[in-house]
């Protein structure tokens, strides 16, 4: 590297620190003059980065926000922070910025200094997360590969697990990973079945990159996501939306319901009048007992039949006398039950 390019590199490093720096105190840091910190300046200014001057005894240069993001430069420190946070957000399904969080953590491994990518694996290793209890968690290490392969067109074999529980080795043409809810799906083309699949992240392990490229293929949808949302509604229970009043502050109740929640409408301070999604009467019945607070559901019917059936099986269950009408035989699907189903792995394209 040429002396001019490794002086612009650290001068950049000390713009992209949030303060104003003088022209005087950065011809100290590079050693150089006062009229060589200008001369850079306007170098980094035609590379588009956006250096603002001042001008007086308190004036100095100051890197600014511009219109388009310019590389940044990241120290050891700053590097491994920032790959073990999009760890974390990429593993445990922050909403909003799941898949961004894949893509920018797939970039920064690609580049990481063999170092700093043991000290990051390190980190993963001796952290252990404490699980929402909404979804299960994934290992960002899986979506990583995942994603890099997806990038590449290349072939990747991996270990899955299907719902009840048996194994198999799969050759895959992985096409889009789609967070959906707290969970991931790999969409894919298997080889050896010759048709599109779906698969939970969660489920397969030890997936590997073969190194064997593959021209795109034709998803039979508008995109991954559509497709997911098809399968995934031709396996789910039919779902219902219920309204119901809950005696408890508006904005509580809408952070605990999440994206069950279709409208959250306050009636007073401690009180909301809640729409859910239409989805499965039973999963309802446990987001609304899970809500820790009282609540009248109002529609539909046979929600309400439902809970008086299961508050009837609790009370019974703790070993007092419930008094409840319309009990019916034969059990109906638990809430785990209804999950899984609407989140069936390894799912046939049609």
């Amino acid at each position: 590297m040429s002396e001019t390019s490794a002086r612009l590199l650290n001068l950049l490093s000390l713009l992209q620190t949030p303060r104003e720096w003088p022209g005087s105190e950065l011809a100290d840091r590079l050693r150089v003059t006062t009229r060589t910190i200008r001369r850079d300046i306007e170098r980094l200014r035609g590379l588009g980065y956006p250096v603002h001057a001042t001008m007086g005894a308190e004036g100095g240069y100051r890197l600014a926000a511009g219109t388009a993001l310019p590389p940044l430069l990241l120290d050891d420190e700053e590097a491994v922070a920032i790959a073990v946070g999009l760890r974390s957000a990429a593993g445990h399904t922050v909403d909003g910025i799941e898949e961004a969080s894949v893509r920018a953590l797939a970039k920064l491994e690609q580049v990481l200094p063999s170092r700093l990518r043991r000290r990051v694996g390190t980190l993963g290793t001796a952290t252990v997360p404490m699980p929402s209890g909404d979804g299960p968690t994934v290992d960002p290490a899986h979506l990583t590969v995942l994603a890099a392969a997806i990038a590449n067109r290349e072939r990747v074999r991996f270990s899955y697990r299907a719902g009840a529980g048996a194994r198999s080795k799969r050759l895959v043409e992985p096409h889009r990973l789609v967070a959906a809810g707290r969970r991931w799906y790999l969409v894919a083309y298997d080889n050896e079945r010759e048709d599109w699949r779906i698969f939970r992240v969660d489920r397969l392990s030890e997936p590997y990159p073969t190194g064997v490229r593959t021209p795109p293929r034709e998803l039979p949808a508008a995109d991954a996501a559509a497709y997911v949302r098809e399968r995934m509604q031709g396996l789910a229970p039919p779902g219902r939306p219920a309204v119901a009043t809950v005696y408890a502050p508006a904005a509580e109740v809408g952070a605990r319901m999440g994206r069950a929640a279709a409208e959250v409408e306050p009636l007073d301070a401690a009180s909301c009048r809640l729409r859910t999604r239409p989805d499965p009467l039973e999963w309802t019945a446990y987001r609304l007992a899970m809500l820790g607070c009282e609540f009248t559901v109002h529609e539909p019917a046979e929600l309400v039949e439902y809970l008086r059936r299961l508050g009837g099986r609790v009370l019974r269950a703790s070993g007092g006398e419930a008094d409840v009408a319309g009990e019916v035989a034969g059990a109906t699907r638990e809430v785990a039950g209804v999950d899984e189903a609407r989140a069936a792995p390894d799912t046939p394209g049609g």
